[in-house]
């Protein structure tokens, strides 16, 4: 463990652990090298991932350094067993965020999230080192640890960890901490790190509190709280072991408090090695959130759609001109990209960047999505409340007025905006459920004049974003690009999957967006400098509609091609390159786990 190694781990190499709060990830080796408290989307505390030599970290690993590890999360939970073999005897490592299903300690572990590391032995004895060099706001602060009423805090800036251990930890810099402890069959060392705003942590009254309180794991009421959550799924053939791993992921990436739904846990884990497209992705897509909790629906798990209605009504005001296409896990509107210059990024791939410009773009998509959680909420036999259908009314009329403009679509595309074929049929979509839903629940609003619009929009892309000489729908108006973002054209409705100018256009994509049986997103200049890999929740949005087309073999082909791209715990990056078979992106991606299990409960 050489924090002057520049042997950034393959992406594959990591775990995800959270607690729908907050998330890390812990690398084979034993490294917590990304972790950001409070909030998913706050500061990292632990950020090796994006500076190797000053970014942090929190590592439990054995002395013997031929030690093996072999890793797998513990079942229907997001708590992670690592099981270290040595020379002299075998060791577990349980690590997670501590859980309750109980509503008093909800909302401790909401504003106080608790990481957990265990270590266990097993057989023999096994030795075991300890490294904590907490870093706070991107490695940035160097925080200030002493030891104070039997307890270390690290306090920096706005930050301040409280941590407990069995084993005594030496202080060494002032920010650094080291210990070592054994443990034969039977017997445990218990390792804890509390966040608390640093206001707490001077006052003598809580610190000798926290201090005085269990040293308890929590592992069992953490099991029970993901099992409890998992056991709503609804089991199927279709529910396989990936499936489920999926769901979990999804629900890890909550914000429990706020009703958000997470993109990823990560910022700027690069689209390729040493690219520019490198991102930040710890914030609330409204499209991406409204893919989840269908997915989620589909499964049986209700809650998660009531509370993502609930925080984009508020986020936006409800009202449809403040509609932004994502958000911060608090609802906070402005998301002001920066790079941050100190830090060399993940295999030196800069620049590295917080926040996200793409908040303040047009994308017309949202519309349409916004929409269609709603129609699948009166699907499933639930009425619109009034106050609900006057932001959605909004919406609709707010889609009549955008659908002919330009805009950045679901691409997020940072050159002028394009006339998008996705985007309007979801404008589309946003009026045919305007419609539905006012005719179905007898509401009010302009029916007749959003029907013509709707019909207007048909027409348009029918007449412009089809390609009559090859028979194919295309990325947008004036060129002749594809862009896998079409695979989706049926899920709104606005054509069949079995149409044979959906039909012609599947197999086009397939032919010019493939590499290595996998999909680029499109074939289409985007203004961006350097390459990127195959973005894979194409390839099971192909997995998907070739299901539904009736082509069951192939559809399974490319779902088997797709889901060989998951590490060995069932986790799935951003992209991909298959040449050099490395994950890309940041990761865990909600977009491909939600895309994985739409395709396979496609194939049945």
């Amino acid at each position: 463990m050489d924090p002057t190694a520049h042997a950034y781990p393959p992406i594959a190499d990591y775990a995800l652990i959270g607690n729908c709060q907050c998330a890390a990830l812990v690398s084979r080796s034993g490294s917590i090298d990304w972790c950001c408290m409070p909030r998913i989307d706050a500061d990292s505390c632990f950020g090796r991932l994006l500076d190797w030599r000053i970014g942090g970290h929190c590592a439990v690993f054995p002395s013997d350094p031929d030690a093996q590890a072999s890793r797998r999360y513990l079942p229907h939970t997001m708590v992670l067993e690592t099981h270290w073999r040595t020379k002299d005897g075998e060791a577990l490592v349980l690590d997670y965020f501590a859980m309750s299903t109980r509503d008093e300690d909800l909302r401790r572990q909401q504003d106080h999230p608790r990481l957990v590391r265990v270590i266990r032995g097993i057989a023999g004895r096994c030795a075991m080192r300890i490294e904590i060099l907490p870093r706070f706001d991107y490695g940035a602060i160097t925080p200030h640890v002493a030891e104070r009423c039997g307890m270390l805090t690290a306090i920096g800036s706005n930050v301040g960890l409280a941590i407990r251990c069995d084993a005594p930890l030496k202080i060494a810099h002032r920010s650094d901490l080291y210990g070592e402890c054994s443990v034969s069959a039977g017997e445990e060392c218990l390792l804890s790190i509390e966040y608390h705003p640093p206001e707490d942590l001077d006052d003598a009254a809580m610190l000798a509190a926290l201090a005085e309180g269990p040293h308890e794991s929590c592992l069992q009421t953490t099991c029970d709280a993901w099992q409890a959550w998992q056991a709503q799924i609804r089991m199927s053939p279709a529910c396989d072991e990936q499936t489920q791993r999926s769901a979990l992921v999804l629900k890890s990436l909550g914000c429990e408090r706020t009703g958000a739904i997470a993109a990823a846990p990560t910022t700027s884990l690069p689209e390729w090695p040493g690219g520019e497209r490198n991102w930040d992705y710890r914030y609330s897509w409204v499209r991406d959130s409204v893919f989840t909790v269908r997915a989620l629906y589909e499964l049986g798990c209700h809650r998660e759609a009531d509370r993502f209605l609930g925080f984009i009504t508020r986020s936006s005001a409800g009202s449809a001109e403040e509609l932004q296409i994502m958000y911060a896990v608090d609802g906070k509107r402005r998301l002001t990209e920066v790079e941050l210059g100190h830090l060399e990024g993940y295999a030196r791939s800069r620049p590295v960047r917080v926040g996200n410009l793409a908040a303040e773009q047009k994308q017309g998509d949202v519309y349409g999505e916004v929409m269609e959680l709603a129609w699948e909420w009166h699907s499933r036999g639930r009425p619109i409340a009034p106050h609900y259908w006057n932001f959605l009314a909004d919406v609709a009329n707010t889609a009549c007025r955008q659908w002919q403009q330009p805009d950045s679509g679901i691409w997020e595309l940072r050159g002028p905006p394009r006339h998008l074929v996705h985007s309007k049929v979801m404008c589309w979509g946003a009026l045919d459920r305007a419609v539905r839903l006012a005719t179905e629940q007898s509401l009010p609003g302009p029916v007749e004049e959003w029907g013509r619009e709707r019909d207007r929009i048909r027409a348009d892309v029918e007449k412009n974003g089809y390609d009559s000489k090859r028979g194919v729908f295309l990325q947008c108006y004036g060129k002749p690009w594809l862009d896998a973002a079409l695979l989706l054209l049926p899920r709104i409705g606005f054509v069949a999957h079995d149409d044979p100018r959906m039909v012609r256009t599947v197999d086009a994509i397939r032919h010019e967006l493939d590499r290595n049986g996998l999909l680029l997103r499109y074939n289409a200049p985007d203004n961006l400098p350097g390459s990127e890999g195959v973005f894979l929740p194409c390839t099971f949005w192909l997995a998907a509609c070739l299901a539904r087309q009736g082509r069951k073999d192939e559809a399974w082909a490319a779902y088997r091609r797709a889901s060989a791209c998951a590490n060995k715990l069932g986790l799935f990056s951003e992209e991909y390159d298959p040449e050099g078979k490395r994950m890309l992106g940041n990761f865990p991606q909600a977009l491909t786990h939600v895309s994985q299990i739409m395709a396979r409960l496609a194939l049945g």
